[in-house]
């Protein structure tokens, strides 16, 4: 069973980006849950969004504490505490144009990617929505999930600015860094 965690601000777009990527896995024949975890707070406030995706049904109702994969949306809530909870090996997506300092301390035990999902949003159009470019991102680096697939789940589930949406995606696909854990080779 694959866990991710996302983890952004109000108005990002974090819940709708989860539900995208759940309805991408399930068009590859995946069985995913997905939920989300926010205060009536608005814009601006933090938001978490869990997606788990497994070959079987997926039974456990609780949140993920040590997910495989972090999208972490908003540099600014990005912690120590919230990066020792991902799972050795695992990885972390960033909405960053550089590796912060406090990534350096797990250059060895997990892999890092970085996408400056805001700039291209914003370039775009969309503002300060950047679920589809981090989606973009994402889909690059994990490996099993399929464009097409993620494409098709954005068009079925965004309506508004569709186009821009897309060519966010796909900017975000071309663009975002790796960086593999020092000592092993990124696959």
């Amino acid at each position: 069973m694959l866990e991710i965690k996302f983890f952004g601000r109000g108005g990002q777009g974090v819940v709708l980006a989860s539900q995208i990527l759940a309805k991408a896995f399930f068009k590859m024949g995946f069985y995913p849950q997905c939920f989300s975890l926010f205060g009536g707070e608005r814009r601006g406030a933090p938001v978490e969004s869990f997606l788990r995706v497994d070959r079987e049904r997926v039974k456990l109702r609780c949140g993920i504490r040590n997910p495989h994969h972090l999208i972490i949306m908003s540099l600014d809530l990005i912690s120590p505490e919230l990066l020792s909870g991902v799972k050795e090996g695992g990885l972390v997506l960033l909405n960053a144009d550089s590796l912060p300092e406090l990534l350096e301390d797990y250059k060895e035990s997990l892999i890092l990617a970085l996408i400056d999902a805001q700039k291209i949003s914003e370039q775009i159009g969309l503002g300060w929505v950047i679920n589809t470019a981090i989606l973009g991102a994402y889909c690059k680096i994990n490996g099993d999930l399929e464009l097409g697939f993620l494409e098709e789940a954005v068009k079925e589930t965004i309506s508004y600015k569709l186009e821009e949406n897309l060519k966010a995606l796909r900017l975000a696909y071309e663009r975002v860094r790796l960086y593999p854990r020092k000592g092993h080779v990124c696959a």
